[in-house]
């Protein structure tokens, strides 16, 4: 046979790749499938203007989660007031723990609250003072926690007290004595325990080696929350800072209804002064100040009546259900006594003074001042300036001397000393113990 008769086809390479399948009709399917939607009531356009010309589907991203999520997420430096970051009004709670046994009760008082429905359904009728009261803390955890990024050796006290309280007026959605800042920001410095403020003109720079209480207040409808902390930046004052610490923690733990004040004291006094710490090549013993203490709150009310001593004896009124306490322990390597020094800036008007006839014009304006700014809540002569008070001295002493407001002088131990402060706000709900102003740094 000859080549001519015979011929055989080879297949060309690649002819199969150039074989195209049918393509789908994508605009035929989403019209099909919008006509579904429509049926179930879903929204036509949205799906029709999402084809592309070859009739697929454009993927959008979904920019409404991601404007949700970022409308939640707090700025840095912190900025949006607490009630924006949480739009359903639900605030995070405190931490929760169950009341001690009471040594001197029924053994079985603690379970029993924890789970009866009674004291359930009563912790839900007081949840808006609950609310209100978590507010002020977030608030209060988010200001203390940017501050303890920002505060840094070198700082003027007056430029670190300004800036915590800017912060956290915006936080707390600042609005006249509805919400707003508790009291003046404590910044007192080694043997000054308490009670100091820088006033104006103040030029104080906090050092290195310092030991700085950080001490301020929020508030909702007078809902206070009172919480401290130590700073320093030497780790060699790390001792005195843990026998604070676990000091506060201490008595929050043994507090509880039906709990004795002195109780709560001794055991304070017992853990703190269980810790020494060496300094320069010296060994202290770490004190409990004997004349600072704890104290109950009530609203618009920061020392509402009960005192929650850090040393043995003392009251033994015990807790009661529903109330409010600031647990706050100090912690000393001098006597363990403090008493008035340095030059005042803590003030705060009388809760329950009668009413006083003053001659003074200026000592009527500035009373007028206190009451529509601060109310029976503390102050300070810087806040004073700041609402647009002048030349009050000589009121602000006049009203002093007639008993309408109180001054509160910075307290110090002995000079070379350092004292150290830890505090939290605990509500003694009808089921459980909330620590409302706890936080993941203290």
């Amino acid at each position: 046979m000859s080549s001519e008769e015979v011929k055989i086809e080879e297949p060309v390479v690649g002819e199969e790749k150039k074989q195209k399948k049918p393509k789908p009709n994508n605009k035929k399917i989403r019209q099909a499938e919008a006509a579904a939607k429509k049926a179930e009531g879903g929204d036509v356009e949205e799906a029709e203007n999402n084809e592309n010309e070859n009739g697929d589907v454009k993927k959008k991203p979904n920019n409404k989660n991601k404007n949700k999520s970022k409308k939640n997420v707090q700025t840095d430096p912190p900025t949006k007031p607490i009630s924006q970051l949480f739009p359903d009004g639900n605030f995070p709670e405190g931490e929760i723990v169950q009341y001690p046994v009471v040594k001197d009760k029924d053994d079985r008082t603690a379970q029993d609250r924890f789970t009866s429905e009674e004291k359930r359904a009563l912790d839900r009728m007081h949840n808006d003072i609950y609310n209100e009261l978590r507010q002020a803390a977030e608030a209060h955890r988010q200001t203390r926690q940017y501050m303890q990024k920002y505060i840094k050796p070198g700082m003027t006290m007056i430029e670190i007290c300004e800036e915590l309280e800017n912060t956290a007026r915006k936080l707390i959605g600042e609005n006249g004595l509805e919400a707003g800042l508790a009291f003046p920001t404590g910044c007192s410095l080694n043997h000054c325990a308490a009670h100091y403020t820088p006033n104006a003109g103040d030029k104080t720079v906090l050092g290195y080696d310092d030991v700085c209480k950080i001490d301020f207040g929020t508030h909702i409808k007078g809902r206070i929350i009172d919480c401290a902390f130590t700073l320093t930046f030497n780790n060699k004052y790390d001792k005195l800072l843990e026998a604070v610490k676990d000091a506060t923690n201490t008595g929050i733990r043994e507090a509880g209804i039906d709990v004795r004040l002195c109780d709560i004291g001794a055991a304070i006094q017992e853990v703190m002064e269980s810790y020494e710490i060496e300094l320069d090549g010296k060994t202290y013993q770490v004190k409990s100040i004997r004349n600072l203490n704890g104290h109950s709150i009530s609203p618009y009310r920061i020392h509402a009546g009960k005192t929650v001593p850090i040393v043995k004896g003392g009251d033994s009124t015990r807790m009661e259900e529903n109330e409010f306490y600031a647990i706050e322990t100090f912690g000393s390597t001098g006597r363990g006594l403090v008493h008035d020094d340095m030059d005042c800036s803590h003030y705060m008007k009388q809760f329950d003074t009668p009413f006083v006839p003053l001659r003074l014009q200026s000592s009527k304006q500035l009373l007028g001042t206190i009451n529509k700014n601060f109310g029976t809540l503390a102050f300070c002569k810087r806040w004073l300036d700041r609402a647009g008070a002048t030349k009050y001295q000589m009121a602000l002493k006049d009203l002093c001397d007639k008993g309408v407001v109180e001054a509160y002088p910075p307290l110090c131990d002995i000079k070379g000393c350092y004292t150290a402060q830890y505090e939290h706000t605990i509500m003694l709900r009808p089921s459980c113990k909330e620590i409302v102003s706890r936080g993941t740094d203290y």
